[in-house]
């Protein structure tokens, strides 16, 4: 890809086992990071309504909704809880996670007005937006991904709305074209943090690119030096922790070279 932050993917070795709880960690740690970097960015996008008694925010990371984590082999789908629940909380055992298709109804009732207002004004990219992040925290993530296609395109030059965009593409699984989404994004503003933050994410996580997540986040901090001390600490943390799954890999996969050559 023509974009300077891609580069090759470094995934043509099979994982071992060993490997994959690597990555499965350094995910994880990902996850944590990725949701402290971007909270509260919101660049030229109001925020959506309420679903319910639950507040529907813009969804600029890849976390998943609380409550719901997210299953790194499917990242469209929420993945089981993990541990036992406290038992101060046995009453929320009554109040089971809505299904995918009962999220689906509560966002359509949810969207149905900002629909009835698109009817009026069909390129409205702040309402289209408001939509495509209803459907993004419910789980809808290809209505999602549309509503903010189109956003995108009544508004190109909104990297926001691009960067979105490219979560809800990544989340129903298009890699490519999260990553495609992306580029666009840094060819507006090449130092803008999430969408360089996104697309480290998306190569580590999507394409086990740890060599490009490494590029992308190290570009992010030279672009971005005025950056908060505590979130640069959280970037280099993340570096460290993909440089460290790295150098464990090495050496399995040089045994594993020497045994095809006998």
């Amino acid at each position: 890809m023509a974009n300077e932050a891609t580069v090759s993917s470094n995934a043509a070795v099979p994982l071992r086992t060993t490997q994959v709880c690597g990555m499965a960690g350094v995910c994880l740690v990902a996850g944590l990071a990725i949701g402290y970097l971007l909270q509260g960015s919101q660049s030229g996008v109001p925020p959506a309504k309420s679903v319910g008694n639950a507040p529907l925010a813009v969804a600029s990371s890849m976390a998943a909704p609380p409550g719901m984590a997210q299953n790194a082999g499917n990242p469209g789908q929420p993945a089981a809880h993990a541990g036992a629940m406290p038992a101060n909380h046995a009453a929320m055992a009554a109040r089971r996670m809505p299904t995918l298709q009962e999220m689906k109804q509560m966002a359509d009732k949810q969207a149905a007005p900002l629909l009835e207002k698109l009817k009026t004004n069909p390129k409205d990219s702040a309402t289209l937006a408001q939509v495509g992040a209803i459907y993004h925290a419910t789980h809808q993530f290809k209505e999602a991904a549309e509503y903010y296609r189109r956003a995108a395109e009544a508004d190109p030059k909104n990297v926001a709305l691009r960067t979105k965009l490219a979560i809800s593409l990544y989340r129903e699984g298009d890699v490519d074209q999260a990553i495609d989404q992306l580029s666009q994004a840094l060819k507006q503003d090449p130092k803008d943090a999430d969408a360089l933050f996104n697309l480290g994410f998306i190569k580590l996580q999507g394409k086990q690119d740890s060599k490009g997540a490494i590029a992308a986040w190290q570009r992010l901090l030279k672009s971005n030096p005025q950056m908060s001390e505590d979130r640069k600490a959280e970037v280099q943390k993340l570096m460290a922790a993909v440089l460290t799954n790295m150098a464990n890999q090495q050496p399995v996969q040089e045994a594993g070279g020497h045994e095809s050559t006998k």
